[in-house]
């Protein structure tokens, strides 16, 4: 099914593994392609309540595109971004399971928009990222400019798309570019324990939390007030809501079942 990635649901946890390490995952059409693809079959299985996107090895999260596969010779590379790289970052936030990214290594220009676009970034202390466009004269994109001031705020975003420079591991919790990081022989266990939070969760709620976040940006009070009711009423009737009531009731640990 999947030529340049793995993919494997275990125990509710769906793993989408980069597996280019020759050119450090970088991301070619074909990638990109099977990114989405395992996205979208992900989001779709009743059995999946998570999602873990990750690269093999210790080098490296995703290097960003592949311009050994003519990326310099293209002169418009609005194309390539509407027909891969746009649909790539919209199936991320648009799947109603939370994604948990596992930086391994340096994430660097699309490699570091795709970071972005995860709901958790998990580092490990010899992990890095960059927003290196601009080194080859290009501006940012895949969703950098969207996610990036919305972290660290537009001039410090500015500061890191303008001049490139690579942030280490400790420096991106400090912006809150991830949520924690851990050392590098705990990384696969932290990465592992954190998915089975989720996978344990109710995924209905947590889909639905992600949903209403996706607005809160670019959205009134007012507008997120009628949201919040709107989606409250859904999650409400659901199974894992009236086992979580239960729970609390009988003081007792909330069975949930992501439905």
């Amino acid at each position: 099914m999947f030529a340049l990635l793995k993919y494997e649901v275990k125990d509710a946890v769906a793993s989408i593994v980069l597996n280019r390490p020759e050119v450090y995952h970088a991301l070619n059409p074909a990638l990109i392609q099977e990114i989405t693809k395992a996205v979208n079959l992900a989001s779709e299985d009743e059995e999946v309540r998570v999602i873990v996107l990750t690269s093999e090895g210790e080098r490296a999260f995703c290097s960003g595109a592949d311009l050994k596969e003519g990326l310099g010779e293209i002169k418009l590379p609005s194309q390539s971004l509407r027909k891969n790289y746009n649909p790539m970052i919209l199936a991320m936030r648009n799947s109603p399971k939370p994604i948990i990214g596992g930086l391994n290594g340096i994430a660097a220009g699309a490699g570091c928009s795709l970071a972005l676009a995860c709901d958790i970034l998990i580092a490990s202390e010899n992990a890095a990222m960059s927003e290196i466009f601009v080194s080859i004269g290009l501006i940012i994109d895949a969703g950098s400019s969207y996610f990036l001031p919305r972290i660290v705020g537009s001039q410090r975003a500015f500061e890191l798309c303008s001049t490139g420079r690579r942030l280490s591991a400790q420096e991106c919790l400090s912006l809150g570019l991830v949520s924690k990081v851990v050392p590098a022989n705990q990384f696969r266990e932290a990465l592992e324990a954190t998915a089975q939070q989720y996978a344990n969760a109710p995924t209905k709620a947590i889909g639905l939390i992600k949903k209403v976040l996706n607005q809160s940006s670019h959205s009134s009070l007012e507008q997120m007030l009628e949201l919040e009711a709107i989606h409250q009423d859904e999650a409400a009737q659901s199974y894992d809501f009236v086992e979580g009531v239960s729970a609390f009731l009988q003081k007792r640990p909330a069975q949930f079942k992501g439905r």
